[in-house]
């Protein structure tokens, strides 16, 4: 039987495939030389991991490789060695007075890298990530703290907790003087124009009859509180009503609100949940992005 003559590219001296496309024919190139030369390479490189790595598995167990390199005996290595690290800058931070550890700028360059971190995860949800807060939840950027804003009482606060659990909480209740009948609606209106009379007193907004109608009735009902000058009593919570730090706002109106609903913040306790270390790294943390005031 004849065998077929095959085609030869005159131009190269390969074969074709006796494959064509309009004129084009397809050369039946060999592979070349650099491809096998790869090929072995790697397969040598695989004969070679397998004999020196772990590599098979073997039911309950895998071949240990002649090097005897373990990948989870590598990661309790380098986490033993993290936590060494750790426990340097740890101690001194649990041991330390927030005053020194505060005028240490490699110790407050860890606290502002920890701190985010542990703000982000438990207290950006309420304050926000930039920690100024919102309706209802405080800024802690400024220098208007309900309970304190001395490192103690920062740190006591976040321990604690407002209205929650922790048997030490702060407790903290506004009456609803109006919902509650303890005041008529005029007077809620007359001592709510007083109250922001206080922190806008050259807003042409401000009713000046009303004001003065309602500072008589801020004496009689809101001084045990607030103080006589206004400006709070952090062992009760009560808040300075003479700057322009609201947690839940500052207009007329929202004031009103407030005074005739009256106000009952919550903050759980973070004592069960984290560790001493962890609150004292977070009040720093506050302390560190407190905004002077102006």
């Amino acid at each position: 039987m004849a065998v077929e003559q095959q085609d030869r590219d005159s131009y190269t001296g390969y074969l074709t495939t006796g494959h064509e496309w309009n004129g084009i024919k397809e050369l039946n190139t060999p592979v070349p030389r650099v491809v096998y030369f790869f090929l072995m390479l790697a397969f040598l490189f695989s004969v070679g991991y397998w004999v020196l790595m772990p590599a098979w598995p073997l039911g309950v167990t895998y071949t240990k490789g002649l090097l005897g390199i373990d990948q989870r005996n590598v990661v309790a290595a380098s986490l033993r060695e993290a936590a060494a690290d750790r426990s340097v800058w740890t101690k001194k931070i649990e041991t330390e007075s927030f005053a020194a550890v505060q005028s240490d700028p490699k110790m407050m360059a860890i606290v502002r890298e920890d701190g985010r971190t542990l703000f982000g995860d438990n207290c950006a949800a309420c304050h926000g990530h930039d920690a100024k807060g919102g309706p209802g939840f405080p800024n802690l950027t400024t220098s208007s703290w309900l309970w304190g804003g001395k490192p103690e009482d920062i740190f006591n606060t976040i321990r604690v907790g407002i209205n929650s659990t922790h048997k030490d909480t702060h407790v903290s209740q506004m009456p609803a003087f109006g919902r509650d009948q303890m005041l008529p609606e005029a007077d809620v209106l007359k001592a709510a124009s007083y109250v922001y009379s206080l922190s806008h007193p050259n807003a042409k907004t401000v009713d000046f009859q009303n004001a003065e109608a309602g500072k008589k009735i801020f004496a009689a009902n809101c001084v045990s509180c607030h103080g006589d000058d206004a400006k709070g009593n952090p062992e009760l919570g009560a808040p300075n009503l003479t700057d322009k730090f609201w947690i839940y706002g500052g207009d007329l109106e929202t004031i009103d609100t407030t005074i005739w609903d009256g106000r009952q913040g919550l903050m759980p306790t973070w004592e069960g949940r984290l560790s001493e270390l962890d609150r004292k790294i977070l009040t720093l943390y506050l302390l560190d992005k407190r905004t002077p005031t102006p």
